[in-house]
């Protein structure tokens, strides 16, 4: 026999969609919703209302006014409803294209700016250790400038569109940088044998990790021991997900946006566990490589943004990543 109530209050009702009792009061004042009293007087609101709020909620969430909303659901027909919800996804989508070509032009912009402040030297000063080089091959000479340095930049692409060959080059080119290549497994041992500061540092981020689901492999260490070793400012990551499982690809990246003034780290990927597009903070970047060799651009993360798309087909789920990365030994020193 089922025991789910089927009348609540408003304390009830407001945890269940997810708003505040004072926006069911709103809702009811423009005669959206009409909860019936119990004998006490208390609101009490039955599955009919419940159905209701949830639209109101649902409309809500996508830009519609209570005006709207009340002409829509207190006059309005099947017809006029879904009409209104197309109009509303069209100048959603025409917002989402001005805020996306907004972007392009501002980036353009900075670009422009930082272009015409360079120095004619390999490197820009800057407080954040900003540096600008010719690509090498395979591009063709590009100046490549790289400004506000981001706690965590990703770098990702397609096979054989360079991106390594980048991640070598800002390696190379930034102040005090370091770059963790996929051999970091070899002599982990040694080295932490070798060095119990780093040992003991290694021991308490693995058990950090392991808290949040991540699983102990010889991966995982190796990993680790390479982002807590010293000696430098700017650490570029080869394939940081190389051996790890889903879980630990998603605690490793839980773990790195935990840091506090740490060190900036460029994490070359092509997992959705480590570059989950819709969870990017406001301290990383995505450094994007094109398939066709055209030089590396920053992408934003979100549909419509210019290149989004293509960015988006480079990641795919750690299940896949494990089925293809015996690629990753046979590929060209292009990346």
């Amino acid at each position: 026999m089922s025991t789910a109530r089927t009348h609540l209050s408003p304390t009830e009702a407001a945890r269940a969609l997810g708003v505040s009792t004072k926006a069911l009061r709103v809702y009811e004042k423009h005669g959206l919703i009409a909860p019936r009293r119990s004998e006490a007087g208390w609101r009490v609101y039955d599955p009919k209302d419940m159905r209701r709020a949830r639209q109101v909620v649902a409309l809500r969430t996508v830009g519609f006014s209570l005006t709207q909303i009340s002409g829509l659901l207190t006059d309005g027909e099947t017809a006029d409803l879904a009409e209104a919800l197309t109009a509303q996804q069209a100048a959603l989508e025409d917002r989402l294209r001005e805020t996306a070509a907004a972007l392009a032009r501002l980036q353009r912009l900075r670009s422009d700016l930082e272009e015409s402040r360079r120095l004619d030297t390999e490197r820009v000063p800057h407080e954040k250790s900003a540096v600008a080089f010719d690509l090498p091959w395979p591009w063709g000479g590009e100046r490549f400038v790289l400004h506000d340095l981001r706690m965590l930049t990703y770098i990702v692409g397609p096979l054989f569109s360079g991106k390594t060959r980048l991640a070598q080059c800002l390696a190379e080119k930034l102040p005090k940088a370091a770059f963790l290549g996929l051999e970091r497994e070899d002599g982990v041992e040694a080295r932490l044998a070798a060095d119990s500061r780093l040992a003991a540092r290694v021991e308490r981020a693995l058990a950090r990790l392991t808290e949040d689901g991540a699983t102990a492999s010889r991966a995982l260490t190796a990993l680790v021991a390479g982002l807590e070793a010293e000696g430098h400012d700017v650490l570029v990551v080869d394939l940081v997900e190389q051996g790890l499982n889903a879980a630990s690809q998603r605690a490793l990246v839980v773990h790195l946006r935990r840091r506090q003034n740490a060190r900036p780290l460029f994490l070359m990927t092509r997992s959705n566990a480590i570059l989950d597009l819709a969870v990017v903070g406001a301290d990383e970047a995505i450094l994007f490589c094109p398939a066709n060799h055209g030089p590396p651009r920053f992408v934003a993360p979100y549909p419509g943004a210019p290149g989004y798309e293509a960015l988006a087909s480079c990641l795919a789920s750690p299940a896949v990543r494990a089925r293809s990365e015996g690629v990753v030994a046979c590929r060209m020193a292009v990346g």
